[in-house]
């Protein structure tokens, strides 16, 4: 606290005792609510109003006395006096306090202005029974500032950015600082500084603002691309508390430096006949940003190349000129390139890049030799041969070169694909003759045309080969007459309606060998054209037309046919007609007779002969066919006639075979047996599926003793019936055995049921297969 104001705290409860005596007579309410109960206001006298206290914020000595307040209605026995308010009675609470008997005011903690600028209290007078002896006045208490606070950054490092080369002056950003201290006083008065920059002194800083801008020309990333700057904000105009912040530049790229060749001559060498494949790379430095725009490279062959077999290209990630190949390369023409290459940024240089020449380099491309398949100039090769060609004739010469002209190697040559070997080549020279005859029409001609491929192999290693595509056109050559189809023709004897006929021609010749055909009566016999006459209907039939009204009967034209082929061919052939009756409508009466007549080209009277003749014979064979089925079926009576117990197979006698070694009795197997058949009173029973004339006595065998006998009873059976010449085949009817009465399973065989029922189908039997087929055959008569 300052000398005045101290003076004037320690002197204000001086003029309060100084003041003129209270005026009696007042009665005041000893609660605060009792200060609205005034109807008017009352002049307060000066002792009672207190002006503002100052106290400096921090004040360590505590506690301090702030004021004394005293009031001017003094009463026997004193003045109680109080203090209400924020810091008091109110948060925060504890700050202040008085003696209510002397009506000092302490002061009981450390103030901060920041958290509170000033109190307003409210300060009471009382008698000694609580009553209000003057009216509460206020008690302003003002926190004075002290620099207790530094500045504060808004952030601990500031980021800009400026192009490089920006000319002085250029603002790049702002740093700025608050103070917490009273904006009115010098505490919160803020001035900025750079502290550290390193050498160059590039940048300034505005003390008031604290904007950074440029202070000198000549920013240069390629130089330093980052500035770091320590800058400082101090209070009381730069005199007070300090602190210090990070200030980041970073310089932006322009395109002020071109690329320039690591070096001035870079060699390389890549295979003939490749195409598309990278021969080498150039390499360039560009000091600009690398990735940017400002850094790519486009390259440029400007000489050396005028058919463009080479291109190059940029590589984006490590800006390397790439040069490939564009077009296939012979080393037999030309084994070396020289190309003059240029450099420059795909982004122009800026007007304040210093001048420089255009970089150049020189790229020596040398062309390796390889072997190179063999090359056919002509492929597909076409030639044309005539239809016929003798076997042995030369037809063409078919060759291919070899590209490698600087080595020595020799070609041979095979028919790789020849489908029907009609060819023979010369592995050596080439040279295609003929195998065989070629023939047309044939299966391996595509529209006239032969298809052949020939392989060209050369010696070196590994060896190549190449294959060359023969196409040979088979001329057709006119050596086929054109024939009358049909040969016959039917029409009534009547001229006009009815009196003509449709003549058609083929020809095995291709066009232009066949159609159109031309149709005439013979010449040898003018006196056809009285009664006969041609004429043209298309390019491969003609109308015949009767002339003069002709008897009915059968005639035989002599006509001339030739086509169109070069040189023509024409043949005489004979056209049978047949003329008939003509009806109301101009039609032929007896039409199919007439039409079967001139199909065949014969007489009435041939015709009724060969008719009866096939009628006979129909006959006979019926009669053939319904004694054979008539056979048939007395044969199958016979079988069948007997009653169903007498059906039986060759083995009559079957031993038990029960469950198992220890089942022996499990069932009678003499029911199995014909009781007829083992008696000795009875002859045994004749096979009805044998001849008669060769049909011998069974003779009896002994039966199986026991179960371990069985299988050589039936062993011993199967050896008689297949000894036995009198047994039909197995695929013939058979009589089953007698296997015991009174099942109640149905019967097996479907047989049986033609006793009652001839008739049935047996058709079914067929898909029993082969055993049963003969069976189907038979009985399905």
């Amino acid at each position: 606290m300052g000398p005045p104001l101290l003076l004037a705290c320690l002197l204000a409860p001086l003029c309060a005792r100084g003041a003129s005596p209270a005026q009696p007579g007042v009665t005041v309410l000893g609660s605060p609510q009792a200060w609205q109960q005034h109807e008017a206001p009352r002049r307060v006298k000066r002792a009672w109003v207190i002006p503002p206290i100052s106290v400096s914020e921090n004040h360590k000595r505590i506690p301090h006395l702030l004021v004394q307040i005293k009031s001017d209605k003094q009463q026997p026995g004193g003045v109680i006096y109080s203090i209400k308010g924020p810091g008091v009675d109110e948060e925060p609470l504890g700050i202040f306090s008085i003696d209510k008997f002397s009506g000092k005011v302490f002061l009981n903690a450390m103030l901060d202005r920041e958290e509170n600028d000033r109190f307003r209290l409210k300060a009471f007078a009382l008698d000694l029974g609580g009553v209000t002896l003057e009216d509460p006045t206020d008690l302003e208490i003002i926190v004075v500032d002290q620099n207790d606070n530094r500045p504060l950054f808004r952030q601990d490092v500031f980021t800009g950015r400026v192009v490089e080369g920006a000319e002085p002056g250029t603002c790049v950003m702002t740093v700025d600082a608050t103070d917490a201290d009273d904006p009115d006083t010098d505490n919160a008065v803020v001035r900025y500084s750079i502290l550290e920059q390193g050498a160059g002194g590039m940048f300034s800083i505005n003390a008031t603002t604290g904007e950074i801008c440029t202070a000198r020309p000549g920013l240069d990333r390629e130089t330093m691309g980052v500035y770091n700057l320590t800058v400082q904000a101090a209070d009381m105009s730069g005199d007070g508390l300090t602190t210090t912040a990070m200030a980041v530049i970073y310089l932006e790229d322009i395109n002020d430096n071109p690329p320039e060749f690591t070096k001035e001559e870079f060699s390389m060498e890549v295979e003939e006949q490749a195409v598309g494949v990278d021969v080498g790379r150039v390499f360039v430095h560009d000091k600009d940003l690398s990735g940017s725009p400002n850094w790519l490279a486009k390259f440029t062959i400007l000489e050396g190349d005028p058919e463009g077999a080479f291109a190059i290209r940029t590589d984006p990630h490590t800006n390397d000129g790439v040069l490939s190949v564009a077009k296939p390369l012979d080393h037999e023409v030309r084994d070396r390139f020289e190309l003059t290459v240029s450099v420059q940024n795909e982004r122009p240089l800026e007007p304040t890049a210093p001048a420089s020449p255009r970089a150049l380099a020189t790229m020596r491309v040398r062309v390796r030799d390889v072997n190179e398949v063999p090359v056919f100039r002509e492929n597909p090769r076409r030639i044309s041969v005539l239809e016929g060609t003798p076997p042995g004739t030369p037809i063409t010469t078919y060759t291919a070169s070899d590209p490698d002209t600087r080595q020595l190697q020799t070609l041979t040559y095979m028919l790789l694909y020849d489908p029907a070997d009609w060819l023979r080549l010369d592995p050596h020279t080439g040279t295609i003759r003929t195998k065989r005859e070629l023939l047309h029409p044939s299966a391996f001609l595509q529209g006239g045309w032969y298809i052949a491929l020939v392989l060209a192999r050369d010696d070196a290693e590994p060896p190549l080969s190449a294959t060359g595509t023969l196409s040979i056109e088979i001329l057709e050559v006119n050596d086929h007459a054109p024939v009358l189809q049909p040969s016959a023709a039917l029409l009534c004897g009547r001229p006009g309606r009815g009196g003509t006929a449709l003549l058609g021609a083929t020809d095995d010749d291709r066009p232009p060998h066949g159609a159109p055909f031309h149709f005439q009566l013979s010449p040898q016999h003018p006196q056809l054209a009285r009664n006969w006459s041609i004429s043209r209907f298309n390019v491969t039939h003609a109308v015949l037309a009767v002339l003069a009204e002709l008897p009915e009967g059968l005639y035989s034209l002599p006509l001339l046919l030739r086509d169109s082929g070069t040189p023509p061919r024409e043949q005489h052939q004979l056209l049978n007609v047949s003329v008939c009756h003509c009806g109301r409508e101009g039609t032929c009466e007896d039409s199919v007779l007439a039409a079967a007549t001139a199909g065949a080209g014969i007489t009435l009277g041939a015709l009724v002969i060969i008719l009866g003749s096939s009628i006979l014979l129909l006959v006979l064979v019926g009669l053939g066919a319904a004694r054979v089925r008539g056979r048939r079926r007395a044969l199958r009576k016979g079988l069948l006639q007997r009653s169903r117990d007498d059906l039986r197979d060759n083995i009559l006698n079957y031993d038990e075979q029960g469950g198992g070694e220890e089942d022996q009795d499990a069932y009678d197997i003499n029911q199995l047996r014909h009781p007829e058949l083992f008696s000795p009173r009875v002859k045994p029973p004749l096979r009805r599926d044998a001849p008669i004339s060769s049909a011998t006595p069974l003779t009896p065998r002994k039966l199986p003793s026991g179960p371990s006998d069985i299988e050589d009873f039936i062993n011993e059976g199967l050896e008689a019936a297949d000894s036995d010449p009198s047994v039909p085949p197995y695929d013939t009817a058979l009589i089953y055995d007698y296997e015991g009465s009174g099942s109640v399973a149905s019967p097996l065989s479907s047989i049986v049921s033609s006793l009652t029922d001839e008739d049935q189908d047996y058709d079914y039997l067929t898909e029993w297969g082969p055993r049963f087929r003969r069976l189907a055959d038979l009985y399905g008569q």
